[in-house]
């Protein structure tokens, strides 16, 4: 049985569109992160309980600075799907929706640049 209009079996257009992509991506980011969140938790328990010279120590090391670094991308681009979903599921204006996953995308994209900046500050200047 066919549910599509000829009109969209011309121009290519499915029901899901990129839906397939899209969701691999978000299952592939939240595998990551599962491991990943495990260094971040750590690196947050070091702040808490460790003096400045000490958190920096560990975060120099190369398996913990690039562990957080992928961790800071991962969750930025999660974040960033998953409300992408939020707003095509929840927003019916067309326009407004397509300026809203743009900006989404513009604001997750300046915080995983302004925390990996960070992350670089304190590891080269540290």
């Amino acid at each position: 049985m066919d549910y599509q209009s000829p009109l969209a079996k011309a121009r290519g257009l499915g029901s899901a569109k990129s839906g397939v992509g899209h969701w691999w991506l978000q299952r592939v980011t939240a595998l990551a992160l599962i491991p990943l969140s495990f260094w971040a938790i750590q690196f947050i328990s070091l702040m808490i309980y460790s003096d400045y010279s000490q958190t920096v120590s560990w975060l120099k090391s190369p398996l913990h600075s690039a562990a957080l670094a992928a961790w800071l991308i991962a969750a930025c681009y999660h974040a960033a799907l998953g409300l992408q979903v939020v707003i095509e599921d929840y927003i019916a204006h067309e326009a407004r929706k397509i300026l809203l996953v743009w900006l989404s995308h513009l604001t997750f994209s300046l915080l995983a640049l302004v925390a990996l900046i960070a992350l670089f500050r304190i590891l080269f200047t540290g």
